[in-house]
């Protein structure tokens, strides 16, 4: 289904339809008019306990102007008057959403009383709207706005638009300042001129204006910034003066004074002319400027689209060849099935830290010898699984050579002393690669530390290769193709409440959610509005690795004092970067398709303190935001992937979604589902069939639960979990559930880690006979004295074996139950 090219589409049905885009296309919005008049609160109470509130009302458009409007502080008031106007040009292809706070201002910090959030897109044109807010039935705290909706006369403008993201055109301002004798007066101190364009990428740049020196010269700039949001080149000229304080005090104290402001409307400028400007400061002053804009093209450097990428449909083509060949040799079947017929499998890798990586081989070596390795096309990965495949995708032809030889290797970095990550020689290392990466412009965060780390626990040496490298692993589709979870969280909000899920392959690294995806090896490079901004190298893959298992960062001084017996207090300043807690928003209107207007009350700094100080959960990796620069659609809500429906989830937020912040904060995935089942139920990826192997201590059907819950708000097939509580206490070795009354719900089959058969039978029908075979599989997994404890990094080579083995034993004795499932989903 395709939407009309003229895009004005409203949609207005019960039931949410998803747009049907799969890729980028055109459609054309014309702009209005919207004026905002804030006229009166009545009835409000402030936080001064002594006096009346006085109050101002912040107006907030971050899709029409980057500049947050305000009216005037109405001083000691229960009822403040304004009568103030303010005007905004919008474009109706983007969700337009305006944000209204209402403040009490302080000497030192004003205090947010109550924020609405009112979607404009629902106005009627040419009619006033005179709303009421109420903001506190109870107290009767109200607000009047007025709001007018009219035509404006600028001609529709074509978007580019996946029905999720919009793009706009993006202009680059370049110039040169340059300083004239005319400009030069004797004066004290030094100057400097402050060059910004609000809203644009790059930030405010500061150039030395130098008064004593008599050679002209020119100091360039360059600034990105959106056409629509008509951006203004903004000139300040400033003087610092050094003053000798008087009597004993020895110190210098410094005075800054503004000398001059001027401005350049961007859109004033003829598109690919230089011109030369020259621009008024005030009281004689000027600089003389050579301005140039250029619009970027549409030929962007992010895919925007829901479709497989090139390379993965490529990949699947030659894989699904293998897949059916090895079907007919394990099944026994008298011909291959037809590619197109043959069952799309993936194998999931829980979390579980070291305890993972090592039950996560003994599973895939189990596969491997019923094979049926040869039988999946995707594997999977989260946290510690992720470290398990990561290091096998470094040998191209893993999956075709026998597995015992990657599990020595395995057992050899296992069962290794860890105390050499933290020695002076390792520790100068960590310091000296985090400081290159920080004087190189990227954002360094704890989660990198942790990743140099996992390096040291995995190689002992430094590891050079990237995730990029993996595509000689997938050329030939000569084993599964592998995806990598992470989920990206919001400060102050708890994962559990909201995350968003990540994928990384060795072409690919973006979010579903929003169709929104870069080249693996532009991961962490600058993107602004769908362009490549600045180029920065792929990060080795050791700082993935700290990415996806960064649940550990949190507890790196319990880790170190457990390796070394001491503890990394002085880390402690690494610790303040982003800390992620509960949510705190409030609202209560829900509505599949259009944003109703939501009230915000803050809880104040007195339980913001407390939420901080109890409810923190870790130190996430910072990187940069290749969606930065975009905005939401109009129509997002109809997205699946979306629960905005649920009023009170951040979805229904759109000014504070992912796309208008500047960074990422990646997390390990199981801060949200301990299982990176999101990412292969994505309807593009057609999985058939789901091997689930769960390596998380404690509710060995959690992740299951939880994913059902997940899939039922985003209308996901997925089978019904249904187990009994003996399972719950005692579960079995393999587990399936299959919806039969939906074909499109994929069959899940699920290995809790358990030691159950393997304790009386060395190999499925061959019993133990010897003391020495009876002791090696007379072992509890989960005792709160095991070795296989979350945060022990080392094991004995004994239970290193041990664990392996018995993942292995529970995949072979499952054999009856995985061939019925495949030749079930060959008939399905």
């Amino acid at each position: 289904r395709v939407l009309p090219f003229l895009a004005a589409v409203l949609f207005q049905r019960k039931e949410r339809k998803e747009t049907g885009f799969y890729h980028c296309r055109w459609e054309k919005h014309p702009y209005y008019n919207l004026t905002v008049k804030v006229l009166r609160a009545r009835n409000i109470k402030g936080t001064d306990l002594l006096s009346k509130a006085d109050c101002y009302v912040e107006l907030n458009l971050p899709t029409a102007s980057p500049i947050v409007s305000r009216t005037q502080v109405v001083d000691n008031s229960d009822n403040p008057e304004w009568n103030e106007t303010f005007r905004y040009r919008i474009h109706s292809a983007v969700k337009n959403i305006l944000e209204l706070t209402l403040y009490d201002k302080d000497v030192l910090v004003s205090d947010e009383l109550t924020s609405i959030v009112f979607d404009v897109g629902g106005m009627k044109l040419g009619q006033p709207l005179l709303r009421t807010f109420r903001l506190d039935p109870e107290a009767k705290e109200e607000l009047d706005v007025e709001f007018y909706l009219e035509k404006c006369s600028d001609a529709p403008a074509e978007v580019l638009t996946n029905g999720v993201l919009v793009v706009h055109p993006c202009l680059s301002l370049q110039g040169t300042v340059s300083k004239e004798e005319k400009t030069k007066q004797k004066q004290q101190g030094s100057c400097e001129v402050k060059l910004s364009v609000p809203g644009a990428y790059q930030k405010q740049l500061c150039i030395p204006w130098r008064l004593d020196n008599e050679d002209d010269y020119e100091t360039s700039f360059v600034f990105h910034v959106d056409k629509e949001m008509c951006p203004e080149l903004q000139v300040e000229l400033e003087q610092t003066i050094s003053v000798l304080q008087d009597g004993v005090n020895p110190d210098i104290e410094k005075h800054t004074t503004v000398l001059g402001l001027g401005t350049v409307p961007v859109n004033s400028l003829p598109i690919g002319q230089e011109v030369d400007r020259i621009v008024s400061l005030g009281e004689g002053r000027s600089l003389d400027m050579s301005l140039k804009t250029e619009e970027s093209t549409w030929d962007l450097d992010i895919r925007l689209g829901f479709d497989l990428c090139k390379e993965e449909r490529e990949f699947l083509d030659k894989r699904k060849k293998i897949v059916s060949e090895a079907l007919r040799k394990t099944l026994r079947l008298k011909e291959s099935p037809p590619k197109d017929e043959v069952p799309v499998v993936a194998v999931l890798g829980s979390g579980g830290g070291m305890r993972a990586l090592t039950s996560f081989y003994g599973s895939l070596a189990g596969l491997q010898q019923l094979g049926l390795l040869d039988a999946a096309i995707y594997v999977c990965g989260i946290s510690g699984s992720t470290w398990c495949l990561s290091t096998l995708y470094q040998d191209p032809d893993w999956s075709q050579k026998d597995l015992q030889d990657a599990i020595r290797r395995a057992q050899g970095a296992v069962s290794s002393s860890k105390a050499g990550a933290f020695s002076p020689e390792r520790l100068k290392y960590y310091f000296q690669e985090l400081n290159a990466m920080e004087m190189s412009g990227r954002k360094v965060s704890f989660t990198d530390l942790w990743g140099l780390i996992v390096e040291y626990f995995l190689q002992q040496k430094e590891d050079p290769s990237k995730l990029s490298d993996q595509q000689e692993a997938v050329k030939w589709a000569q084993n599964p193709y592998p995806i990598y979870a992470a989920v990206n969280v919001r400060p102050n909000i708890s994962s559990g409440d909201f995350a968003e899920w990540c994928e990384f392959t060795p072409y690919e690294v973006g979010f579903r959610k929003y169709g929104a995806f870069v080249r693996t090896e532009d991961f962490d490079s600058e993107f602004f509005m769908g362009r490549l901004i600045k180029k920065h190298p792929e990060p080795r893959i050791c700082f993935l690795q700290g990415m996806w298992g960064s649940a550990f960062a949190a507890s790196l001084d319990d880790i170190c004092l457990k390796v070394v017996g001491i503890g990394l207090s002085f880390l402690d300043s690494f610790k303040d970067v982003i800390k992620v807690v509960d949510d705190c928003w409030r609202s209560h209107f829900r509505d599949p398709t259009r944003l109703k207007t939501r009230l915000v009350i803050p809880g104040g700094p007195l339980l913001q303190i407390f939420q901080d100080f109890f409810k923190s959960r870790f130190t996430c990796g910072e990187t940069f935001n290749f969606m930065q620069g975009l905005y939401l659609h109009k129509d997002y809500v109809n997205i699946k992937k979306f629960v905005a429906w649920r009023g009170t989830h951040l979805d229904a937020f759109p000014n504070q979604l992912t796309p208008m912040e500047e960074s990422l904060y990646l997390v390990d995935g199981g801060f949200s589902i301990n299982s990176p089942f999101p990412l292969v139920l994505q309807p593009e990826r057609d999985v058939d069939v789901i091997l689930s192997f769960n390596f998380s201590w404690e509710a060995p059907f959690e992740v299951l639960e939880l994913t059902q819950k997940y899939c039922e708000e985003r209308e996901i097939p997925f089978p019904k979990i249904k187990y009994n509580k003996e399972d719950e206490k005692k579960p079995k070795e393999c587990y399936v559930f299959v919806d039969d009354d939906n074909p499109k719900a994929p069959i899940v089959l699920h290995f809790p880690l358990v030691n159950d058969t393997f304790q009386k039978y060395k190999a499925p029908g061959v019993k133990r006979e010897s003391e020495e075979d009876k002791s090696f599989g007379d072992f509890v997994i989960e005792t709160k004295d095991s070795p296989y404890r979350t945060l022990n990094f080392t094991f004995e080579p004994y239970d290193f074996s041990r664990l392996v083995e018995v993942n292995r034993y529970n995949v072979l004795n499952s054999k009856d139950t995985l061939f019925k499932t495949l030749n079930l989903a060959l008939q399905r």
